[in-house]
């Protein structure tokens, strides 16, 4: 038996049992693990806590040459004996693995693709210990974990024709926090403040980290907050942005990553429309682009009644903020202008960050909590759609949209079980909100969607007005979800 999860680590619940599970498992051979997940998101922190359970071994890769790196290696191994730097005689990554994994039950190698810089053979290495591990007549056992946060990388070691292809038992992406679990993290309970912060900083454990003052009490605070930090020149996280797309090599020209980046923040959506604003031919978009959703930055959000109606948006919201609010005044903030950029910036950080991260929230609750919390039965895909309405000659957006579990994206015929409408304004909603989503709920099964007993849910950040109150309460059908009910303060009548 390993010791339980350590009480410093904040969530991870389902993590911690799964590496666990991985570590204590009494299969005989070498059994392998890969943990990835964007940078600051907690991984090196759990895994040296895991090594520790274990009574195993924790060493963290540097950018540094083959030897160098080798040698880091062995003598961490001999520190985790209790031997002194040198003990280990290897003279290479095979003898050095293969002797390590005898004399601990756990090693974890941390930030893996700096290794493979420079020894790009160590995944062949690796897999030449498994099949021999596997041809052993000792019954011994060992468990090898892999880490890193270059997620382009980490994610193809098992793909295709890669050496550890079907070696590996364990394939864990660490992500952040969800919204509710990062305001329990941060300590807020102001739920608007709440919005805000996880606008900027998402659920990513380490931002709070780098932050060596208290979360704000009150939204009044944040921007003098933001002033003394992200906002800083001085602090760490100014140049997170730059931080995170050094981390992928594919990424190269950064000034045209930071140009996809912006137009995306700024709501273009598709190759095409990100082509125009950057002044580039469609065709040439398609690399970067396809490099920015393996690393994590961008993803689409599908349209899940039409085909072609997926729209792309930005996965982390500190890259969203930088782009939006940062990147265009950085000659400002670098000039200690922190307080006058923030002020200036108020309509955009409120039109192209908060939102979108509004709908993001909405769209997350849905897929998360809704099933539990007020449709009593499993959700499937949850998107967006535009529906046409010819005779009103008008398009409708929807901003939430979930389907029935295992309904296909994109049927035709698909069961719908919420549409619903997410508003981050300091007005409240009303009967023309619900109205609307009646509206559309109705042109869609006009037009074969199954989508007549679908929930309407109306997402609001200052709360209904009392007509739409009244209306809702005599309507098993309808939802208002204000921001207890989407935090989970308030139960859904």
């Amino acid at each position: 038996m390993m010791s339980p999860k350590p009480p410093e680590v904040f969530d991870r619940t389902a993590e911690w049992r799964d590496l666990t599970d991985f570590v204590t498992s009494d299969t005989p051979g070498l059994r392998i693990g890969v943990v990835y997940g964007r940078r600051r998101q907690g991984k090196s922190f759990l895994l040296r806590r895991l090594a520790r359970a274990a009574s195993g071994l924790y060493s963290m890769a540097v950018e540094q040459e083959a030897r160098p790196a080798l040698r880091r290696f062995t003598d961490a191994a001999a520190r985790a004996e209790g031997r002194a730097p040198g003990a280990y005689g290897a003279e290479n990554w095979e003898t050095a693995l293969d002797e390590a994994l005898r004399r601990h039950r756990l090693v974890v190698i941390d930030e893996y693709p700096f290794l493979l810089g420079n020894a790009p053979e160590l995944s062949s290495l690796i897999q030449s210990l498994y099949d021999e591990w596997d041809y052993r007549a000792d019954g011994s056992t060992g468990r090898l974990l892999l880490c890193g946060s270059a997620i382009s990388v980490m994610s193809e070691l098992l793909s295709g024709t890669r050496p550890l292809r079907g070696r590996a038992v364990l394939d864990m992406c660490l992500k952040p926090f969800n919204f509710r679990d990062a305001a329990a993290f941060w300590q807020v309970s102001d739920l608007d403040l709440a919005v805000q912060l996880n606008a900027i900083f998402g659920g990513t454990p380490g931002y709070r980290a780098l932050i060596d003052q208290p979360s704000p009490e009150r939204v009044a605070d944040l921007g003098p907050w933001l002033a003394r930090t992200l906002l800083n020149p001085a602090h760490a996280l100014f140049g997170e942005n730059d931080y995170l797309l050094r981390e992928d090599p594919r990424i190269t020209d950064r000034a045209l990553y930071h140009s996809i980046l912006a137009a995306i923040a700024a709501g273009a959506g598709t190759p095409a429309r990100i082509a125009r604003v950057i002044g580039r031919p469609d065709r040439s978009l398609a690399h970067p682009l396809s490099v920015l959703r393996a690393a994590g930055f961008v993803r689409p959000v599908h349209d899940v009644l039409r085909q072609r109606g997926t729209q792309l948006t930005l996965m982390d919201p500190i890259v969203r903020f930088y782009t939006t609010v940062m990147w265009r005044r950085l000659d400002d903030l670098e000039e200690r202008q922190a307080e006058q950029v923030w002020t200036a910036s108020a309509e955009t950080f409120h039109r192209q960050v908060l939102g979108p991260h509004f709908e993001d929230l909405a769209r997350e609750w849905t897929a998360r909590f809704a099933a539990d919390e007020c449709l009593g039965e499993p959700v499937g895909a949850v998107g967006q759609t535009v529906v046409s309405d010819p005779a009103g000659r008008a398009q409708h957006e929807v901003d939430v949209v979930a389907l029935a579990a295992g309904e296909p994206l994109f049927a035709k015929n698909a069961r719908v079980v919420l549409l619903g409408e997410a508003k981050y304004t300091g007005e409240q909603r009303t009967l023309r909100d619900l109205r609307r989503l009646e509206h559309i709920r109705a042109l869609l099964g006009g037009r074969g969607v199954r989508a007549d007993t679908a929930a309407l849910a109306i997402f609001s950040r200052t709360g209904f007005d009392h007509a739409l109150r009244q209306a809702a309460a005599g309507r098993p059908d309808v939802h208002l979800i204000g921001l207890p009910e989407l935090y989970g303060a308030h139960p859904i009548p």
